[in-house]
């Protein structure tokens, strides 16, 4: 069967275009988009789980717990995102890198620390040097999202450490007040009500961490940024049967529709999440909702 694509040079207009648009580099660049969605659907709820044990942990009467989940969320916030992102892949790799080590070859008797390099042996790699291809890539991205959990996790435990104490404290006497236990009253009362309090900060970080996400192209993962980069960067008939120009602008004008685009459906969905959950709630959104009603 005649594949009109063998012979490019050969292609005008819109044959060349379909034809450059369909290679194999760009099916990479269109998958890093599931990437990037992929991170987003795995990092949110993990951040959120993060965020809520350190909340729980800052308002806690047991002091080392309190010391803790403030501490976490005033470590976090107070370092920029960025090196707190290196920091963290380079120490969970070598952690865990580490501990293999000391597990798998005990005969070792050399320093694991030599000068700048982390030495272990081949066995302790993670991960293996045979192993393929998709378990490097699986095993960076799954440390990328457990860096991105950490730092927007601190962010997340912020808000609603400030959310829980927003709740007015006569719900809380109430429940006490009608036998409720301590550990009742937060799960019956204070947190289904802190929801209200703690999303308007919650949409915001979500939103930081949608623009957040090109940090995967630091972190070594071949995200939109990186295929942007690539593949929009000037090409010569020397390198590829599809020789341009320097299109980088087009590449990334096409991620900024793609993040604004985003950014618009995650406003319109978190706004009619705000209406459900101010509806009946003492506040002044709902508050507007019953004089409305």
């Amino acid at each position: 069967m005649f594949n009109f694509c063998s012979d490019p040079s050969q292609l005008d207009g819109f044959y060349w275009l379909s034809c450059y648009l369909t290679t194999g580099k760009h099916m990479g660049f269109y998958a890093s988009f599931g990437t990037v969605l992929l991170l987003l659907a795995i990092t949110a709820p993990t951040a959120l789980a993060f965020g809520f044990f350190g909340a729980s942990a800052a308002r806690s009467k047991v002091t080392p717990l309190r010391w803790f989940g403030k501490g976490y969320i005033s470590v976090v916030r107070g370092v920029p995102d960025i090196a707190f992102f290196l920091f963290f892949i380079i120490a969970l790799d070598q952690g865990i890198e580490y501990l293999r080590h000391k597990v798998k070859c005990s005969d070792w008797d050399q320093p694991i620390r030599q000068g700048n390099d982390f030495i272990v042996c081949d066995a302790a790699k993670m991960p293996l040097g045979s192993a393929p291809q998709w378990i490097h890539e699986s095993y960076g991205f799954t440390l990328a999202v457990l860096t991105f959990a950490i730092v927007f996790g601190a962010f997340a435990a912020n808000v609603l450490f400030g959310a829980m104490r927003a709740v007015p404290r006569a719900q809380i006497e109430t429940a006490e007040a009608y036998g409720m236990t301590r550990k009742q009253s937060f799960w019956r009362i204070l947190v289904p009500q802190m929801w209200v309090y703690a999303l308007p900060g919650l949409s915001n970080l979500w939103m930081v961490l949608i623009k957040a996400t090109p940090l995967l192209f630091l972190l070594g993962i071949e995200d939109i940024v990186y295929w942007a980069r690539e593949l929009g960067g000037t090409k010569t008939s020397r390198f590829t049967d599809y020789p341009h120009g320097d299109w980088r602008v087009w590449y990334f004008l096409f991620l900024l529709v793609f993040y604004l685009a985003f950014t618009k459906v995650s406003e319109i969905f978190l706004e009619r999440l705000m209406i459900r959950l101010t509806h009946g709630q003492a506040t002044t959104g709902g508050e507007a909702q019953r004089k409305a009603a």
